[in-house]
Order: C-alpha cells, then sequence, then structure tokens
C-alpha cells in the first residue's frame, strides 16, 4: 500500500496566480505527495477581507487544478462561517482519518516568518510536517537566521517562483494591464468573463 503523503496549500487565491502554482509543484516533486489540496479560505485572521466572492476564488482555484489529476480544490474552509485559522483545518484533516505525519502544510517564507503570531502556535507545529517554500527575496535559507528556535521544525524547499503577488494581478488589471504569464490561463479568462478586478479602489490591496 502507497504511503499517504498529502500536501495542504491554504490561501485567499483572490486570485490564484503562478506563484502559487509554482510553490505547490516545487512541493509535490520535493516531497513526493501523493494528493494536494489548495483549500480556499472564507475569512482570512490575518489579511483583508478578499475582494472577489468567495465563489469566484473557489471556482478559480477549481480550473487551475484541474489539469491536475493528484490535486484538488477543497472548500473546506468556505462551508465555516468561522474565521479560517490553520490549527482548525488541520484538526479536521485529522478528523478524517490522516495522521499528523502523514500531512505537509504548505507555506511560504515570508507567511513563515510572521507564523508566532498565529492561533495555537506553537502547538500548531504538531498538526502537520510545515514545508516552508522560497519566496523572492526571502530565501529560506535566511528565515532559518531569522527564527533558529525553528529551523528543526520545518522542511525547506528552495526553488524558483514567480515574483507576483495577488495584489500585483489586482493592481495591473484595474489598469487595464495584461495579467498574461501571471495566472493560470482559465484563470485570466475567468477573470475576463466575470470582469472581475477592473475596478481600482482601496481594497485592491489584500493577500498575496
Amino acid at each position: 500500500m502507497t504511503a499517504r503523503r498529502i500536501g495542504i496549500l491554504g490561501g485567499t487565491f483572490d486570485p490564484i496566480h503562478c506563484g502559487h502554482i509554482d510553490a505547490a509543484r516545487a512541493a509535490e516533486e520535493a516531497l513526493g505527495l501523493t494528493r494536494l489540496f489548495l483549500i480556499t479560505s472564507n475569512v482570512p485572521p490575518h489579511r483583508a477581507a478578499p475582494v472577489a466572492s468567495s465563489y469566484h476564488r473557489f471556482a478559480m482555484v477549481a480550473l487551475a487544478v484541474s489539469n491536475r489529476p493528484t490535486w484538488f480544490a477543497s472548500d473546506i474552509e468556505l462551508r465555516s462561517a468561522a474565521p479560517s485559522y490553520t490549527s482548525t483545518t488541520l484538526q479536521r484533516f485529522h478528523g478524517e482519518g490522516y495522521a499528523p505525519a502523514e500531512l505537509f502544510f504548505l507555506i511560504g517564507a515570508d507567511a513563515f516568518a510572521e507564523i508566532e503570531t498565529w492561533r495555537d502556535y506553537p502547538q500548531i507545529l504538531d498538526l502537520a510536517q510545515f514545508a516552508v517554500v522560497s519566496r523572492p527575496g526571502l530565501p529560506v535559507a535566511e528565515l532559518r537566521h531569522r527564527l533558529p528556535s525553528l529551523a528543526d521544525r520545518i522542511i525547506s524547499i528552495d526553488a524558483p517562483t514567480a515574483d507576483v503577488s495577488a495584489t500585483d494581478v489586482r493592481q495591473r488589471i484595474a489598469a487595464g494591464e495584461s495579467i498574461a504569464g501571471l495566472v493560470p490561463p482559465a484563470v485570466r479568462q475567468h477573470i475576463e468573463r466575470h470582469g472581475l478586478y477592473t475596478t481600482m479602489s482601496g481594497r485592491l490591496h489584500g493577500e498575496d
């Protein structure tokens, strides 16, 4: 029986972009993942409210993974009206029969740099294996120097990822600029078809 190695990548995905995809692919290859769940958050506790609706954000994730048979768009957090805490989500996976050793929580180095502010820290580090992916401007090696006490609690994945953020994508759309190459083609088509992010406002600044 093949051992289960389950990747979990959460995010507001407003919208999902090539940086997310690159990180997921790097983790899949480095960790030998058998399944990868991309979880769209409902109410992110550490960020501003999303710009696009949960319907559109989940739809874009579903489109982004549609040609990858071992990747799955999950609405586990969207089904709850409560804030989307990672500890709660990981405990739900435990309730479905997954052991902490089988779960790999994928996170960018920039986000992990704030782990000490998360709910249920440091106990949250026992709920899954934390796989930290380098981000442009913040390689995992530098993160280990910033948080030396956590160096032996993480799996480092030093792989190149697209230098793009959701904020960049939204701002380019609002300015009438092309986002080709920044998001998967099916996601770009969905954004254009539904006129998402076309109005410039303060809410353009949110999740990366």
